[in-house]
């Protein structure tokens, strides 16, 4: 498996849909290897294709990018998710015979991966949809906070065509509080229900927790649990 570290400029670039729907393209084709992609996003908000029909949508897009989030829309994933320097963004591109049959399983398989990922750093993590969460699904990753919080943490998307897939997930590690504010804003215009307070990162958990020190127990996760045969073993 390739590795694309975010090494020059973390926290300062976002990776076009088209760039990432074309790489994936050429992993369908075998002109790329399976590639596991890691980087801290410039601030942006990635708006769903509902929101984008949203009347208001131009006064939330307005508003994110007021607050300093670029807004873009994605054409996978549900509603509208704030990503900036202090999260990790991590993109799975595979190939696979039969990609679309495995839209499910994909699901499940990395969220429970992400959850055992978390637990290795010491965190109490879940699978499941919180009441009033940003993006809400029900692959969501949650933390448990000694003082009984939960946070959301994780949130996935993927995208396929034939002959490989790509699958996306954003781990918000430190600085919540910007990405609050600008998600309690977005649904705010967007008529959304929001709880403002699922909106957190593993840094209001475990203070001492780095973007770097997730990125490594990443690392560590797919070295350990994942094979070349991984694909055909559990049908992703």
């Amino acid at each position: 498996m390739h590795i694309i570290l975010d090494t020059e400029h973390p926290g300062e670039h976002i990776h076009p849909f088209s760039e990432s729907v074309e790489f994936l393209r050429r992993v369908a084709r075998g002109q790329e290897e399976q590639t596991l992609r890691l980087y801290r996003p410039a601030p942006n908000m990635a708006f769903g294709r509902r929101d984008k029909h949203n009347p208001s949508f131009e006064d939330a897009a307005e508003a994110s990018r007021r607050l300093g989030f670029l807004p873009q829309v994605r054409p996978v994933g549900g509603h509208a998710a704030a990503y900036h320097a202090g999260s990790l963004v991590i993109d799975h591109f595979a190939p696979s015979a039969d990609a679309i049959s495995g839209n499910n399983r994909r699901f499940e398989f990395f969220a429970q991966f992400f959850v055992q990922i978390l637990s290795s750093l010491g965190f109490c993590a879940e699978v499941g949809e919180l009441p009033g969460e940003y993006c809400p699904g029900e692959y969501s990753v949650f933390v448990h906070s000694a003082q009984g919080q939960r946070f959301k943490i994780i949130g996935t998307a993927q995208r396929v065509v034939s002959g490989a897939w790509w699958f996306s997930t954003g781990i918000v590690v430190e600085d919540s509080a910007s990405l609050r504010g600008v998600t309690e804003e977005v649904y705010r215009h967007l008529a959304m229900p929001l709880d403002p307070q699922t909106v957190g990162a593993l840094n209001d958990v475990i203070s001492q927790v780095k973007v770097e020190d997730v990125e490594d127990a990443v690392l560590e996760g797919y070295e350990k649990f994942w094979t070349e045969h991984v694909v055909e073993s559990r049908g992703l």
